[in-house]
């Protein structure tokens, strides 16, 4: 109990209970179990224990568990999102022969992740009046938003590389813009009025997710696939297609006149 002595945050310890070789020592905390101030006071009574030689203390209690949480889950973020990552731009890498392309889906669906996290933290701030959410959530969050996000680009990226070869980057994403447009967008909807179903259920963690998934899908389907991505493609041109050659170099593709305009006009 002498090594307690000093530790701000934290009210006098209770009568020790022995049983055996254990003894348990309770001690309460003087703010919010999840606040600031009593993590700082848990990993300061935890430092101190575990430097009391022979006595492999161990200290637990609702806010040490949350402690845990929130240092297994950092690992994880740092373990599981790049591997996802370079997963992902593997595949992308194989199915458009390309490396620029893959890295701008990558950045437009990591910029997708970031601004759903921001308004979804404004929602859950200014609509929702709950600050605190589950260490573990921008990880499932991450994890839902780059994998739903990265399957529309891949179709609609597919799409323009198939038009590429016979009308050109720019004309050609603007063809397969006005071809997916309609499919992936009902998709996005569908999807996302069914995770804001989850924004019923009385559970917080489900509210959050529920809610920044649909926001995530809303963004990616509305704003980065046929705002972002296309311009970036138009703006672009057979660049995006390095260090492959198509609509390049000599095999630059040259869609005839009469043939743009028409294009241009029905997109």
């Amino acid at each position: 109990m002498a090594a307690l002595d000093g530790i701000e945050g934290i009210d006098a310890p209770l009568p020790t209970i022995v049983i055996e070789d254990t003894a348990l020592i309770n001690v309460g905390l003087l703010s919010d179990p999840l606040a600031d101030e009593a993590i700082t006071a848990v990993r300061d009574v935890r430092e101190a224990v575990h430097d009391v030689g022979g006595a492999d203390a161990l200290v637990t209690g609702w806010t040490a568990l949350t402690i845990d949480i929130q240092d297994a889950s950092a690992r994880d973020n740092k373990v599981v999102i790049p591997i996802m990552l370079i997963a992902v731009m593997l595949i992308l890498m194989l199915l458009l022969r390309a490396l620029a392309s893959p890295l701008i889906l990558m950045v437009t669906v990591v910029l997708s992740f970031g601004a759903a996290m921001g308004i979804s933290g404004l929602v859950f701030d200014l609509i929702y009046d709950k600050n605190n959410v589950d260490p573990g959530f921008p990880l499932y969050a991450f994890v839902f938003l780059v994998a739903l996000g990265i399957d529309y680009n891949i179709f609609l990226m597919t799409r323009v590389r198939e038009e590429t070869v016979t009308k050109g980057t720019r004309l050609g994403s603007l063809v397969a813009l006005s071809s997916t447009g309609g499919v992936i967008t009902s998709a996005g909807l569908v999807l996302a009025a069914t995770f804001s179903a989850l924004a019923t259920l009385p559970l917080t963690f489900a509210l959050q997710i529920g809610t920044t998934v649909a926001l995530g899908v809303l963004l990616d389907t509305m704003v980065v696939r046929p705002v972002l991505v296309t311009a970036l493609n138009v703006d672009l041109g057979g660049r995006i297609w390095w260090p492959s050659n198509l609509d390049r170099n000599g095999h630059k593709v040259e869609p005839p006149a009469e043939e743009l305009q028409q294009e241009s006009v029905s997109v």
